[in-house]
């Protein structure tokens, strides 16, 4: 093994590791601030969804029962429970979660078909191109490493066919209150995928705000996510070209 590689496995340890503290540090606050039946988090998630099934129409990846899907940082598998909804089928599905705990919780939601692979996505053994969607939703912003970033996105576009892409969701903005994550906007994912053609749309009410007011009655989360500026976050297309 070379120096420089040596010294890119040691980067990649330490920075796994600290997202590993990063994700500890906050697991106390998560449900709570995450909690399903909170309408600041239901109104968001269906918002989410909309938007989904719009990038979906709009990149005509229909029919998605054909399509296979890679869900890198898969949490408890919500995601790919609302995947499944969606029409993608089970056997076309793998997730990955670096932590023990979430991807023991995955594995336990998920149908027995979908496989589930544990620990750090940049070292999984998965044959190139396999894959004609894959699947970040907040996985980078809790990666404070540019240079891991940087060989995280090319993980993934490693694993995605041509004529394939990358569905990211993602928030743009630093979060004062919260170190242990950076915002993305859109030129640095233009900079990690440099070779994709990339299409946004911004989208999610600003959570500070949608917890204020979804507390006086839900209905205010769409009134005040009318405003473009408020919205925090951006869910892209970045498409691998044939």
């Amino acid at each position: 093994m070379s120096n420089t590689e040596m010294r890119t496995d040691c980067i990649e340890n330490t920075e796994t590791e600290r997202v590993r503290q990063r994700y500890e540090r906050r697991k106390h606050i998560m449900a709570d601030l995450y909690n399903p039946l909170n309408p600041s988090v239901y109104m968001s998630t269906q918002e989410r969804e909309r938007a989904l099934i719009k990038l979906i129409q709009w990149a005509k990846l229909e029919p998605v029962r054909d399509k296979h899907l890679l869900e890198i940082g898969c949490g408890s598998g919500g995601n790919l429970l609302q995947l499944i909804k969606l029409g993608f089928k089970p056997d076309n599905l793998v997730a990955n979660e670096l932590l023990e705990e979430r991807a023991e919780t995955a594995r336990h939601h998920l149908p027995l078909s979908v496989k589930v692979i544990k620990g750090d996505a940049v070292e999984m053994d998965l044959e190139p191109e396999t894959f004609d969607i894959v699947f970040q939703s907040t996985v980078f912003t809790s990666i404070l490493d540019s240079s891991f970033q940087q060989r995280l996105a090319e993980k993934t576009w490693q694993l995605t066919k041509p004529g394939g892409g990358v569905i990211w969701y993602d928030f743009i903005y630093n979060n004062p209150a919260n170190p242990d994550v950076i915002g993305i906007p859109p030129k640095r994912i233009r900079q990690l995928y440099p070779q994709g053609k990339i299409k946004c749309w911004r989208t999610t009410l600003a959570p500070p705000i949608s917890r204020r007011v979804t507390k006086i009655h839900p209905s205010l989360y769409s009134l005040f996510n009318t405003v473009p500026l408020l919205r925090t976050h951006v869910l892209c297309w970045i498409e691998k070209s044939k």
